[in-house]
């Protein structure tokens, strides 16, 4: 009964990282974010089951461990799409707020000077916020 519950945890965490992956590969971060809770409940789940598994020395034996080494394989392939997925889209996000930030800078302006030959201080540029909410 205990590896069922795993086997069910597991293939609800499978569907969780598979449907951000899938999001993620779009680049649909909005969709993605959305899907974060979804993948910690799932995760939770699958630690809980796997916990009380460990505990009571539960142990899959015929077709349930053929399932179990299956399902275990698809996760860590699935763990390893997601972070690589999770990456890129750090990376690409971090080049968008670069660029904006950038654009944002004040260009170098050259020397002027103002009446009665003084140099004139250079224009200040109000602070800039980002700020972005999911």
């Amino acid at each position: 009964m205990m590896m069922q519950s795993l086997i069910q945890a597991g293939t609800q965490l499978a569907e969780a990282l598979g449907a951000e992956n899938e999001a993620l590969s779009r680049l649909d971060l909005l969709r993605a974010t959305q899907l974060a809770d979804a993948k910690i409940r799932a995760s939770d789940a699958f630690a809980a089951a796997f916990t009380a598994a460990t505990r009571t020395g539960a142990r899959a034996a015929g077709p349930e461990r053929s399932r179990a080494e299956a399902l275990s394989t698809h996760l860590r392939e699935l763990s390893a799409e997601n972070r690589r997925l999770l990456e890129r889209a750090i990376t690409l996000q971090s080049r968008v707020i670069e660029t904006i930030a950038t654009a944002a800078l004040p260009r170098a302006q050259p020397t002027t000077y103002g009446s009665a030959g003084l140099r004139r201080s250079p224009r200040l540029t109000p602070a800039l916020t980002l700020t972005a909410r999911a």
